[in-house]
């Protein structure tokens, strides 16, 4: 008994699809290579901030600043909240945390309110003389803000606002307007346009559109402005110093204060435990959303 055997189409031409690649290409170690070196010469300084808060001064005094930590305290970071001296007095960080909160928090939200409907006008509604508010907020967006510094004194001190915290979220708002406004205005123009026609076919007003329409869709670019301006604001030493008046210190000035102090000894993993504290806040808010961040700068980037 015989039988007769029919060649299948994948065994007369062979295998199918596209040849496999080596993992390990001379490219790929190449790239791999330069990412782990970045990464190492951004990482090495934070592990040494982290182990050096978690010791204390004896073993630090030992000299060895890469060794990870013998004895694990953290007395550190609770007299760096707590107890450091931030100048004359010695509450440590904690006023300073609370003074920044008071100013990131309404400083973000004003600013991202304004910056939204000013981008969503500018990208969908032509009036008279829009091109050249357009223009000036692109020119504003590039001025050092060193150079107004003294005309927003000037300014701050006649609206009687000058030395409070409601002068510095005033001065966050006006300097994040333009490169929030420019990001809004691009993402907006992004978006299909037949969405808005639709919408003004079906009788929508403006921000019945804004708000129903766009908003909805709009995340991305939303969490773009947050982290922007909370890394921004929250990180600001010159602002806080100039505008906000000794009381009113935020965080990065007392942390100025407290590393600078020339009084005492030096304890370093003190200076080290306040640093950490406050760099916390934008970290944390990065690693939260920072996959929004990539996917709204890619979106606001495509069109001008």
């Amino acid at each position: 008994m015989t039988t007769s055997l029919t060649a299948t189409p994948a065994a007369v031409d062979g295998p199918r699809g596209r040849k496999p690649r080596r993992r390990f290409t001379p490219a790929t170690i190449m790239l791999y290579g330069v990412l782990i070196v970045a990464a190492v010469y951004y990482l090495l300084p934070l592990y040494v901030m982290v182990v050096t808060s978690l010791k204390g001064m004896p073993e630090i005094r030992m000299g060895n600043i890469f060794a990870p930590p013998v004895d694990i305290t953290f007395q550190p970071w609770v007299t760096a909240w707590d107890s450091a001296c931030t100048g004359l007095t010695c509450e440590g960080i904690k006023v300073g945390f609370w003074n920044s909160v008071k100013i990131t928090v309404p400083g973000v939200l004003v600013s991202i309110a304004m910056a939204s409907v000013s981008g969503y006008a500018l990208a969908n509604w032509r009036f008279r003389g829009s091109e050249f508010f357009f223009t000036c907020l692109l020119f504003g967006a590039f001025i050092p803000y060193q150079v107004l510094l003294y005309p927003l004194v000037i300014l701050l001190r006649e609206l009687g606002i000058f030395s409070t915290l409601t002068g510095v979220v005033v001065v966050h708002t006006i300097f994040g307007m333009p490169i929030l406004t420019l990001l809004f205005r691009n993402y907006f123009a992004s978006l299909p346009l037949e969405i808005f026609k639709a919408a003004r076919v079906d009788g929508a007003g403006f921000w019945q559109i804004f708000l129903q329409v766009y908003l909805p869709m709009s995340i991305p670019i939303f969490v773009v402005g947050v982290i922007l301006q909370v890394t921004g604001i929250w990180n600001d030493f010159l602002l806080g110093v100039v505008f906000a008046g000794n009381q009113n210190y935020p965080m990065t000035v007392q942390l100025n204060n407290v590393v600078n102090a020339v009084q005492g000894v030096k304890e370093y993993n003190v200076n080290m435990a306040a640093t950490l504290l406050t760099a916390m806040v934008p970290l944390i808010v990065y690693f939260v959303s920072g996959r929004l961040f990539v996917r709204g700068i890619a979106a606001g980037a495509v069109k001008g």
